[in-house]
């Protein structure tokens, strides 16, 4: 049987060989959905990876980010670039990712949050994420701006403090997605 690790390391950890198959290993997962911008926005915080022998079969990222809510700036710990190799699918993988990324975000930040797609969106929601039901906005260069279409996809896991789930969520700006 095939020796299963996880390792847990911050980006400047991690080697350019295993950034690469990292991100050859996300942009598969999601069938040409992920481009250079998305994985820019899986940089600079804490990696999950889980690994078959030296073969990498799955990754999360959680990176900080701000959100504005009720008028406060929160410390986000915000969940990117979660894969698991087609191959390697429904064998808790997945589960593993989050409980790490989980824990992170637990003990640094006042809350978590991701875009989930649909395939996702049962992974998370079983895990106690919850979908945001308010609208979603961005605070971009121009000033804060609707993001309508984000509606519905934006998840939350509530760690600090009490969330007004009938109110707005602004998030920071960043090129590409902004959620």
């Amino acid at each position: 049987m095939t020796r299963v690790t996880i390792a847990i390391r911050h980006t400047s950890a991690l080697s350019g060989p295993v950034l690469d198959a990292a991100r050859v290993l996300v942009e598969a997962a999601f069938d040409g959905d992920f481009g250079a911008q998305d994985w820019e926005h899986a940089l600079g915080g804490m990696h999950v990876l889980v690994s078959e022998g030296d073969e990498i079969v799955g990754h999360g990222a959680v990176v900080q980010r701000r959100l504005l809510h009720a008028g406060r700036a929160l410390r986000c710990g915000y969940i990117e670039a979660v894969a698991v190799r087609a191959d390697r699918r429904r064998r808790g993988y997945g589960t593993l990712i989050m409980e790490e990324l989980e824990r992170i975000v637990r003990g640094a930040y006042d809350l978590g949050a991701l875009s989930a797609t649909g395939e996702g969106l049962q992974l998370y929601s079983a895990r106690g994420w919850e979908v945001w039901p308010g609208e979603t906005f961005a605070l971009t260069p121009a000033g804060r701006v609707r993001t309508e279409d984000d509606d519905g996809a934006v998840m939350v896991l509530p760690v600090a403090g009490e969330l007004d789930f009938t109110g707005s969520l602004t998030c920071d700006w960043r090129d590409g997605d902004v959620w």
